[in-house]
């Protein structure tokens, strides 16, 4: 009965729903305006508020855009990136806002298609997480990114290595537009992630490459490479593999002198990643030890300001992309991501909340009550793809076109005219900063010539051979 009531309420009203969606999460993942905002955005509804902020613009860590006198035009049509760099024959261009990794496992069947579907009508694209290339990835046709995790799901010998052979085979499919090797991820950087026996049915075995109801568990590190060098030689190796299609890797910052150890390395070597997710320890996961989510890991902000200074200071950042990830929902979000070096951003808890989930917190249980979380067939039928792909469509298209709008409102044409003078923060009660003021930005190649005294010791202690 009550499952029939909500859909019931989906039919009668928005706001019934959003009642239960409020009273069923701590507040803690997003505030509530953020899950409206998604929540009425995925519906078509218009989001609008009257009688202005509810924000106390005077409480210090407030953060606000600079608009200009003179906004500029928008654009005609929504920006993309151009993901590709000098050793890349198979450039693409990637959207402002896409489906961040998420693994079929994690997800249910339904749930990955209704992203995918999403993916497909609006021209953007899915990442799909370190659980391999599964059939729902690539039933709806939307474009993929596909991700390999430590575990090498999907492209894995029988040893857990790499294998060579099944990833070309499948990074030549049409709807493989990219390939990623994950480091870290936000939530939970430094350890492996664990899949449950009870939960590897066959079709999640297919994917993964892995057998039928035994436990499977990621390692902490990767064992096709151990140091900066043989990183970039490895995703090196998967471009090659991929067909010259863009090749990259994700991570959530640990140290500065780890990211100075990978540019020295690709200085070295001649040759770079096509790109670059910055993953924030404020990101999400179905599952994680609560200390690793508060305590370890980089936030996004530092984390992202720290690759691009390392990649400009190093003269690699026309070559470079760098995606971000880690509770990215609104077209502020965007827009602030891009003006702290960001090219484009990957949004996961979003997308699900567009799927239908009210974060129950119950993805580790199985128990997801809208089907976007489980392998429970029966709690799987509750999301509807045809209905869901719409609602993932429509978030996407309605918050890059409130991000390219904000662009304009602050007088850029394009998110590369976006700089860090049209971002403050208010750092006393009295005071506000500019984050051209608030962060140090280096000059290209600056790292190269003449390192500033800030950087001068984690220069010199980064070793291209050693993490």
């Amino acid at each position: 009965m009550i499952g029939h009531l909500r859909f019931l309420m989906e039919t009668i009203r928005p706001e019934l729903q959003q009642y239960f969606i409020e009273r069923n999460v701590d507040g803690r993942p997003f505030d509530r305006d953020t899950r409206s905002l998604v929540y009425q955005r995925g519906k078509g509804v218009l989001a609008e508020k009257p009688f202005g902020t509810e924000l106390d613009v005077n409480a210090v860590g407030y953060e606000y855009l600079v608009h200009s006198a003179c906004p500029a035009d928008e654009p005609d049509r929504p920006h993309t990136v151009r993901v590709g760099g000098p050793d890349c024959t198979q450039p693409y261009d990637m959207a402002l806002l896409n489906v961040s990794a998420m693994s079929f496992g994690s997800l249910s069947a339904n749930a990955v298609l209704a992203m995918n579907g999403g993916a497909a009508l609006g021209g953007f694209a899915q990442d799909t997480g370190e659980g391999g290339l599964a059939r729902y990835h690539l039933e709806r046709g939307g474009d993929l990114i596909w991700e390999l995790g430590s575990g090498y799901f999907g492209a894995r010998r029988p040893d857990g290595g790499f294998d060579a052979v099944q990833f070309a085979d499948k990074a030549s499919h049409d709807a493989v537009k990219c390939v990623s090797v994950k480091l870290s991820q936000g939530a939970k950087p430094g350890i492996g992630g664990v899949l449950p026996g009870a939960k590897v049915t066959p079709e999640i075995a297919e994917a993964r490459g892995v057998p039928v109801g035994e436990t499977v568990t990621s390692p902490s590190r990767h064992s096709a490479f151990s140091t900066p060098r043989e990183l970039v030689r490895f995703v090196a190796r998967m471009r090659e593999l991929a067909g010259g299609k863009p090749a990259g890797f994700k991570l959530c910052v640990g140290t500065r002198v780890d990211l100075l150890a990978v540019v020295k390395a690709v200085l070295d070597e001649g040759t770079a990643p096509d790109f670059i997710v910055v993953d924030g320890a404020e990101g999400g996961t179905g599952a994680a030890p609560l200390e690793y989510s508060d305590h370890v890991g980089t936030p996004l902000t530092e984390g992202l300001i720290a690759v691009h200074n390392v990649l400009v200071g190093a003269g690699l950042r026309d070559r470079v992309r760098v995606g971000a990830a880690g509770k990215v929902a609104s077209g502020t979000d965007i827009v602030k991501r891009v003006i702290q070096g960001a090219d484009y951003t990957n949004a996961a808890r979003a997308m699900m909340m567009a799927t239908g989930c009210i974060q129950a917190q119950r993805c580790h249980t199985n128990h997801c009550p809208v089907g976007v979380a489980t392998q429970d067939p029966k709690r799987a039928r509750a999301l509807v793809v045809e209905d869901k792909l719409h609602r993932v469509h429509r978030y996407q298209r309605a918050t890059v076109a409130e991000a390219t709008r904000m662009m304009a409102s602050l007088g850029a044409r394009c998110p590369s005219e976006l700089h860090p003078r049209m971002l403050r923060r208010r750092v006393s009660p009295t005071d506000t900063r500019s984050y051209a003021e608030l962060y140090e930005w280096l000059a290209p190649g600056q790292l190269l010539a003449e390192p500033p005294v800030s950087w001068v010791e984690d220069w010199e202690r980064a070793d291209p051979d050693r993490f």
